[in-house]
């Protein structure tokens, strides 16, 4: 019986936690992007906002990248 109420508890915390997390809403065509962080090679940082001081950004996701076919 403590299993039971290990797990209650558990799935109890994840709706919770569930409850709490808000989705950003998708970006139209010609928006600006929120400013954000990432982490960089050799445990640097790269911020948006520092690399639109460059110029353009052009930001593009491998999402099938590191999956199995």
């Amino acid at each position: 019986m403590p299993n039971r109420a290990l797990i209650r508890a558990g799935v109890a915390a994840i709706v919770f936690t569930l409850g709490l997390v808000t989705v950003a809403p998708a970006l139209e065509v010609g928006q600006k992007a929120p400013d954000f962080t990432l982490p960089a090679a050799g445990g640097k940082t790269v911020k948006l906002s520092e690399l639109l001081g460059k110029g353009p950004i052009v930001l593009y996701t491998f999402i099938q990248a590191f999956t199995k076919p």
